[in-house]
């Protein structure tokens, strides 16, 4: 919640900006932020390590292990 209320604050004082050099500084620092930021490639699972617990990342490898035995190839067919 702390960094909506970051941001929410930060839009307050662009908006007070009168300066046409500080809105141009401030779009430019923002592109380059927004180009490293964006991923070069596609998210892997490996992206999300940290984000489940270990009970639930136990689960999901238990649901996935009794669901993959169970497709047919012949079923799609």
């Amino acid at each position: 919640m702390y960094t909506e209320a970051r941001k929410i604050s930060l839009i307050e004082e662009v908006l007070k900006v009168d300066n046409e050099a500080t809105l141009t500084a401030l779009e430019a620092v923002l592109k380059k932020s927004r180009k490293k930021t964006i991923p070069a490639k596609k998210p892997s699972i490996y992206d999300f390590v940290g984000i489940l617990t270990k009970k639930e990342a136990s689960k999901m490898r238990t649901a996935i292990a009794e669901t993959c035995e169970t497709i047919c190839a012949d079923d799609w067919k």
